[in-house]
């Protein structure tokens, strides 16, 4: 007779099968930031996703000691995300400084994966725009595969947070929707995203109450200030739609490490988020506040686990 400890149970499912289905989600919107901005993305994805892998690699190798990670594919998701949430004209040295700092401060500082407090896409995003705010806010379209008549992409919450209403007055939705140039590279087509959300759903890769927790809070404070405010106020879709919002609720504010554990906990969470960031949209010196909201949430996931518990294996 075999006697073995627990548990005794295995899934099929692994980090590695988890990853690859992100990756896999993030592929319509790193195809529609290839096509709309050519080969400079493809060279700030190329130096983004190698500088993670590598990174990760030789911190697990040289200074922790022990066997590589790299096979579970969460650098590359690291690095395809930071790429993605920089914009297309971005020195590439800018995007190797934050993929060092993603993997090598963010991520391996604490032990790895599972282990960081902060979501290292995230975080390096952040970090990006208090060091280096001319190259993070340069809104410049460059060339892609496909003629565009725009030459300067400046965000629809740029435009709205220096001008007001009159900047963004018959804002095209379906444009929106499909194709928004301007903003960081993940951000062109938010079609593309959402997408990506459903195949998640699909695989049950994650749970929709994060990231609809955070539109709904986003929507419901948006809408009070929109029908309060005598037209100084967008209205909530121009909120869901613009900027990071999708970006950043789907695949960042999702990630296991960094989220709570609960399904209640997640609400919370979600709930913080969307309100931190419309609170800085609103009254914050950045037009938009997605990144901060994510990292502030962050820093509260071990609060909102001790209060919101995932019901135990086997109690009713």
């Amino acid at each position: 007779m075999l006697v073995s400890p627990s548990p005794h149970v295995h899934s099929a499912l692994s980090t590695r099968r988890l990853m690859l289905d992100v990756v896999i989600a993030l592929l319509p919107a790193t195809i529609v930031s290839v096509i709309f901005y050519g080969w400079r993305e493809l060279l700030l994805l190329a130096v983004s996703i190698v500088a993670c892998v590598a990174t990760e690699w030789l911190t697990g190798r040289f200074l922790l000691r022990r066997k590589s990670t790299v096979g579970d594919l969460s650098a590359v998701v690291t690095g395809l995300l930071l790429a993605l949430n920089v914009p297309p004209a971005c020195p590439w040295w800018v995007v190797l400084i934050g993929a060092v700092f993603a993997i090598g401060v963010v991520k391996m500082t604490f032990g790895g994966i599972g282990q960081n407090i902060f979501n290292p896409a995230i975080a390096a995003r952040v970090f990006l725009l208090v060091s280096f705010p001319v190259y993070m806010t340069d809104w410049s379209v460059t060339k892609g595969f496909i003629p565009v008549d725009a030459t300067s992409g400046a965000t629809l919450l740029g435009k709205f947070a220096e001008n007001g209403m009159e900047q963004i007055a018959g804002t095209d939705y379906l444009q929106t929707l499909l194709f928004n140039i301007g903003g960081s590279a993940g951000e062109i087509s938010a079609a593309a995203l959402l997408l990506g959300f459903v195949y998640l759903l699909a695989r049950r890769v994650i749970k929709p109450w994060i990231t609809l927790s955070i539109w709904g809070s986003i929507v419901i404070f948006s809408g009070i200030f929109w029908l309060c405010g005598n037209g100084q106020y967008p209205d909530p879709l121009f909120n869901l739609l613009t900027g990071g919002v999708l970006l950043g609720s789907i695949f960042m504010a999702t990630d296991y490490v960094t989220s709570p554990m609960s399904d209640w906990g997640g609400v919370v969470y979600g709930v913080g988020i969307g309100l931190i960031t419309m609170l800085i949209r609103y009254f914050g010196s950045f037009p938009e506040g997605v990144s901060f909201a994510i990292l502030l949430m962050n820093a509260t996931v071990p609060l909102i686990n001790r209060f919101f518990h995932q019901k135990k294996y086997g109690r009713a």
